[in-house]
């Protein structure tokens, strides 16, 4: 297994050009669901310190939008990049990386697509969250049921001779239609909501897993959670740093060092 730098090892003078922080969700700042505390304080310090967080993730709309009211993010971008949820004037907005009627020609692929890896991969079953997804559709392989590597393969296979794109998270098998991803995610988060142009330079990127290796090979600055051990050998591109802590535990440990580098 190939070795990554731990993130006490990360100079002082690369956390010096950082504007804000990316990070993926689940098993990143949640665990079994639900933020941890470590992840949640250190989110309100980095609000405290005005420095912007976006959370980018496979999570769907309807799950994201509480969350996107209540933390103290800048915004979530749900579905991989396929909508952003974000707070105007305490109300909630959101917006979508596709027209209606892109969407709406969409929706019958990703059905279709859906039923078709139900019916012929032993044990596969769409995520619970399958309600609030607007954009993509979600194949549980770790939260509530388990898939082996063989049967997550063959629902990608499947997934992409539907011609979605595939993408494997902590949980979920996630499939859309459409060139949107965490990458065009983070460019259209940040001009939205910051209104600057997106600069891998002067962000951070969080993640945990396989879905998140774009980002890490695009981020200068990109840091693992700990428990991405499970995906390492999985990954062309790894993460510059990993944390010593897992999940929210090491988002906080993230926190820490951009802070203590800014003051």
């Amino acid at each position: 297994m190939r070795t990554i730098p731990p993130l006490s090892d990360c100079p002082r003078a690369a956390w010096l050009p950082l504007r804000g922080v990316l990070t993926d969700i689940d098993d990143t700042l949640t665990a079994e669901g639900d933020i941890a505390p470590a992840a949640l304080a250190a989110l309100h310090r980095l609000q405290g310190a005005g420095v912007p967080v976006i959370a980018i993730t496979g999570r769907p709309a309807g799950w994201s939008a509480p969350f996107a009211l209540d933390w103290p993010l800048r915004g979530i971008v749900a579905e991989n990049g396929g909508v952003l949820l974000h707070r105007e004037n305490d109300a909630l907005v959101t917006e979508f990386a596709q027209d209606d009627a892109t969407r709406r020609e969409n929706f019958a692929r990703l059905q279709a697509c859906a039923g078709a890896i139900v019916a012929t991969v032993p044990g596969a079953q769409l995520a619970r969250d399958s309600a609030g997804r607007l954009t993509d559709i979600a194949v549980d392989h770790s939260e509530f049921t388990r898939l082996d590597d063989d049967a997550i393969a063959a629902v990608c296979d499947l997934m992409r001779a539907h011609g979605l794109v595939a993408t494997v998270s902590s949980i979920h098998v996630n499939g859309w239609i459409g060139e949107h991803s965490k990458w065009t995610a983070a460019q259209w988060a940040v001009k939205r909501l910051t209104g600057r142009a997106f600069d891998p330079r002067e962000w951070v990127y969080v993640g945990d897993s396989t879905n998140d290796q774009l980002m890490f090979e695009r981020v200068p600055l990109s840091v693992g959670v700990a428990n991405i051990a499970r995906f390492l050998p999985m990954l062309d591109h790894p993460p510059a740093y990993v944390t010593a802590s897992e999940r929210g535990d090491g988002f906080a440990e993230v926190a820490r060092a951009l802070l203590a580098a800014a003051g």
